[in-house]
């Protein structure tokens, strides 16, 4: 399952046009949200006044996911630590490098000690492109996040977040149902004394997410194969 403030071209992002020019880009070009960000607004359940902290922190996580997600080198992240840590539901924290050898993308985000044979979505053996594209595929107007609640401000962040869309597309070789899709949980975000994050940890259960993407039938090919070519495919949530 990311800076306060309005971006150049996204309102929910801080990404300014220097910063897209000069950024290695995962996925070959800077992103493109203005998909998603139209699900987001017709979707939300929580409007946040401007210049709250709720605003503050959902486009800090926002802005955070679309770093972790899209930015290729360590040194072209401007919202996180060097040191940075990232943890899964109480799990040993991972370093920025380890994260990168998960194959980045949503892989961090669905860790699991299931056996190989029972997991609907195996992070160990999809890649950061193979990753971004089954996700893009079963969701083609993107992923949204919305925070929800607020506990604690800075230094350290607490919040609920909801993260929904629709399955218009097969996941993982299962037809699309066309349903809202939606989980919940809990995160804590650890800022620095120089207002970066030192370290993020999520709190989710990951089955609720995939459970909820098999329902459909099961159909001869992969998400993967279907959709390579994506129109959105810079898009997320």
């Amino acid at each position: 399952m990311a800076s306060s403030g309005s971006s150049v071209g996204d309102k929910y992002r801080n990404l300014d046009e220097e910063e897209k020019k000069n950024t290695v880009w995962r996925f070959g070009q800077p992103p493109n949200y203005d998909i998603v960000n139209k699900l987001f607004e017709e979707g939300q359940t929580k409007v946040w006044p401007p210049g709250s902290l709720e605003e503050m922190v959902q486009n800090l996580t926002k802005t955070w996911e679309m770093e972790l997600l899209h930015k290729a080198r360590i040194e072209d992240f401007k919202l996180m630590e060097p040191n940075f840590i990232y943890s899964l539901n109480g799990r040993k924290g991972w370093s920025l490098e380890e994260v990168g050898k998960m194959g980045g993308g949503y892989n961090p985000h669905l860790q699991t000690s299931l056996p190989e044979h029972l997991r609907i979505y195996d992070p160990a053996v999809e890649t950061s492109e193979s990753s971004h594209r089954a996700f893009t595929t079963t969701f083609p107007r993107g992923f949204a996040i919305e925070i929800q609640k607020v506990y604690s401000g800075p230094p350290q962040i607490v919040y609920k977040f909801r993260h929904w869309g629709y399955m218009e597309g097969p996941f993982m070789g299962h037809a699309p149902t066309g349903e809202l899709i939606e989980f919940f949980g809990i995160a804590i975000m650890q800022m620095s004394e120089n207002n970066k994050l030192a370290k993020v940890e999520f709190f989710y259960d990951r089955g609720e997410l995939l459970g909820q993407l098999v329902k459909g039938e099961k159909v001869e090919a992969k998400d993967g194969e279907i959709a390579s070519t994506c129109p959105i495919m810079r898009s997320t949530g």
